[in-house]
């Protein structure tokens, strides 16, 4: 272990218990006794599975009772396409250019300039080549590899996650007319109705990211607590397609009891990005307590543990 992260595990609660899961120390603890303790270390107090009412709470009951098994295939990043291109069609798909079981599979030369590479089964492990003469292959081995070798479902126990077959995509690179980075928004659907939009500004900033809600007309929703920041000082346009956006996000979220569907806006053009089930992990320390209650309020949770094999 480096020293660093010597020094988070002595001093920091939530990293000693990442670190140690990330060893495989709480394998051995059903899916409830680990998100019940995940949920009092990350949120810092117990969690209500029996009577939940924040988001955060109804996020974790959802990860044990709604197992519907067309999840795996939602947050599987190449078959999601499928579902996707069949619902709203193919022209909002970013084109895949391939699909690995192994990073030494992959022939580079037959990949275009540009490329993303991603795995399938779990949120980060992205290697972005802009240039391939200058794409430093061993260090996109080794990231590939960890991203492959990481159990995502045993993280948080995401269970739509749990079944899914790790695997390297490479997908077209896209961005701005001007080159700049694409920005993303992340549509939020209670029972298929779209209830808000965040926007994430400063993902590659020194100053970091910061998240910013707005509602289906654009105004603003103070959910996240950042000092002097409201709805007057915040500048961030609407995308020109927010229509379009919101009406595909509410027919991938039809019949579910919660979705946050990602989308992009590409040189006025719309493309699917992913879904996502559970935003955090249901452990989402960024919005305030009265945030979490409102959002809550709107998520309405039926027992649907018995309509589907675990």
């Amino acid at each position: 272990m480096k020293l660093k992260n010597i020094k988070q595990f002595v001093t920091n609660p939530v990293a000693r218990f990442y670190i140690l899961n990330g060893r495989g120390f709480y394998k051995h603890l059903s899916d409830e006794k680990f998100i019940r303790k995940a949920y009092k270390v990350r949120m810092g107090k117990e969690l209500s599975l029996e009577h939940p009412t924040t988001y955060n709470e109804k996020l974790q009951w959802l990860k044990l009772n709604d197992r519907n098994p067309l999840y795996t295939q939602m947050v599987d990043k190449y078959e999601v396409k499928k579902i996707v291109a069949s619902a709203i069609g193919e022209e909002y798909i970013i084109p895949t250019l391939g699909v690995w079981d192994k990073f030494e599979d992959i022939d580079f030369d037959k990949l275009p300039k540009q490329f993303v590479l991603k795995c399938t089964h779990n949120s980060g492990g992205l290697v972005i080549c802009k240039d391939k003469s200058n794409l430093n292959l061993e260090k996109a081995k080794q990231k590939i590899n960890r991203s492959l070798a990481f159990d995502y479902y045993y993280n948080s126990r995401e269970w739509p996650y749990k079944n899914v077959q790790p695997r390297i995509i490479a997908e077209q690179y896209m961005e701005n007319a001007d080159g700049s980075a694409i920005d993303d928004y992340k549509i939020q659907c209670f029972d298929g109705n779209v209830d808000n939009i965040m926007v994430c500004v400063g993902r590659f900033e020194k100053s970091g990211v910061r998240y910013h809600y707005f509602d289906k007309e654009w105004n603003y929703l103070p959910y996240c607590p950042y000092e002097g920041i409201n709805g007057e000082n915040v500048n961030i346009a609407p995308p020109e397609k927010l229509n379009e956006m919101l009406e595909i996000a509410e027919k991938l979220s039809k019949g579910i009891p919660q979705l946050r569907v990602d989308l992009y806006e590409i040189k006025g053009k719309v493309y699917f990005g992913e879904l996502t089930f559970f935003t955090s992990s249901g452990f989402d320390t960024t919005i305030t307590e009265e945030a979490d209650r409102i959002l809550g309020s709107k998520l309405i949770i039926r027992n649907t543990k018995e309509n589907y094999e675990a």
